[in-house]
């Protein structure tokens, strides 16, 4: 059956201040192939959901460094999966940016109208919002220091789950531990 319940912004924020200016070794790193941002943004997000979505092609999940979708490591991706998801796992919408919230993620635009960083909402405050990244790290870092032309939030809504396999996740991500697998089913590659 499946069901939906609430994003927990707290422990993206948990997460992404641990991990903003380190690695969490249960994953790839990669900076010098790409980047690691979007895949930063991704363990932020699995951190406040514990869920993942692993339809082939289309899904976002990460089991490997060969075993993982687009939609984990790759910004427009990242973008697609969580503004049309209607299966399980996290999902959301654009909004503008005066309707963000912590755990929300923004992507910034280049002056070649390409999307190029992730970046994970960590505080707000009456002037300004703080975010954590990775790929020129940053730990609450004010948005407005960056350059860039345009930005576009990704306000995560929810995650749906499926009760035959729910597992609270966030223990073993934040101790850097191995995630237990729930099953192999749904698993593109089991």
């Amino acid at each position: 059956m499946i069901l939906e319940k609430p994003y927990n912004r707290e422990r993206v924020v948990m997460y992404a201040r641990k991990f903003a200016l380190s690695r969490n070794p249960i994953f790839y790193t990669f900076e010098g192939i790409g980047g690691n941002c979007t895949n930063f943004a991704s363990q932020c997000v699995l951190a406040g959901s514990c869920v993942m979505n692993y339809t082939p092609v289309y899904g976002w999940y990460y089991i490997s460094l060969n075993r993982r979708s687009a939609s984990w490591t790759g910004v427009d991706f990242f973008y697609n999966f969580f503004t049309t998801n209607q299966g399980v796992g996290p999902y959301g919408r654009e909004l503008p940016l005066e309707n963000a919230e912590i755990g929300d993620l923004i992507q910034l635009q280049n002056t070649d109208d390409i999307y190029y960083h992730t970046l994970v909402i960590s505080q707000i405050t009456e002037d300004d919002i703080f975010i954590c990244a990775n790929s020129n790290d940053a730990l609450d870092r004010p948005l407005s220091s960056y350059n860039y032309k345009s930005s576009r939030l990704i306000h995560v809504d929810g995650v749906r789950y499926d009760t035959r396999f729910q597992i609270d996740c966030f223990d073993s991500l934040y101790l850097q531990t191995p995630i237990p697998s729930p099953s192999n089913e749904g698993d593109p590659q089991a």
